[in-house]
């Protein structure tokens, strides 16, 4: 059961790791885990929201929200055994991102929050009910196509933003031009077809009863995908808006 997801490595998904524990990871579990990080993650993007609100200057809890997520999300992928701890860290630490740079968009884009939102709340469950029903089967083939396209737009993102900061260059993704647009519409495309991965994986996970805490390392990855899926909205709308 190989893993094609960047966060859900096959190591931790097969019956190597499967303890001798009663209880094992379900479905259910993950779910509420996962509402749970979302809960948490809305605290804490409540709390930069408010400093925008008031006039405050949040550039450093998102920085450092940012970049404590980030470790948190790194350290798991290798002792997932402290997902119990880092999940709910990350989404704290996720929501102090989110949260400034939600309200910093809504300040230039009014409305703008609400619209993002709600299409990721309608891609995840769109995607969840193509899952459920097997419209789409999660593949090798798609699994590898997929993993393809994300890591390639991973390193176009991270080579873009090298080249900006130590040279006169402006990414192609920058600006609201037609070719930005339908970067943008691509992007989230492949960031909401992961979500069959992290349903795919998370059910795997279940079946094979992998221990307790790996319901916090997959309900953990469900989010990074959710928060990646929420900023590409972010990114289009306020694209398609700037060109009114």
């Amino acid at each position: 059961m190989n893993s094609k997801n960047p966060f859900f490595k096959g190591k931790l998904f097969t019956s190597s790791v499967v303890s001798a524990e009663v209880d094992s990871m379900t479905v259910a579990g993950t779910m509420n885990k996962s509402l749970v990080l979302l809960l948490l993650l809305v605290l804490g993007a409540g709390i930069t929201w408010n400093m925008v609100d008031h006039n405050q200057n949040p550039i450093a809890f998102i920085i450092g929200g940012a970049i404590l997520g980030f470790l948190a999300v790194i350290i798991s992928s290798f002792k997932p055994t402290y997902s119990p701890v880092l999940a709910p860290l990350y989404a704290i630490f996720e929501g102090l991102f989110i949260g400034g740079i939600s309200a910093l968009f809504e300040v230039r884009y009014p409305g703008i929050v609400i619209k993002a939102v709600g299409a990721t709340f309608m891609t995840y469950l769109v995607c969840a009910l193509l899952y459920k029903y097997k419209v789409v089967q999660v593949t090798e083939r798609f699994k590898s196509v997929l993993i393809a396209a994300t890591l390639a737009i991973f390193a176009y993102y991270m080579v873009s933003l090298l080249l900006s900061l130590f040279l006169n260059f402006t990414p192609i993704h920058y600006g609201n031009s037609p070719i930005s647009i339908g970067i943008s519409i691509f992007v989230i495309v492949i960031a909401a077809l992961n979500l069959f991965l992290d349903f795919d994986q998370i059910e795997r996970g279940s079946q094979a009863g992998l221990p307790k805490f790996m319901e916090w390392y997959s309900a953990m990855g469900l989010m990074v995908t959710l928060v990646w899926l929420y900023i590409e909205f972010l990114r289009l709308l306020s694209k398609l808006s700037s060109r009114d």
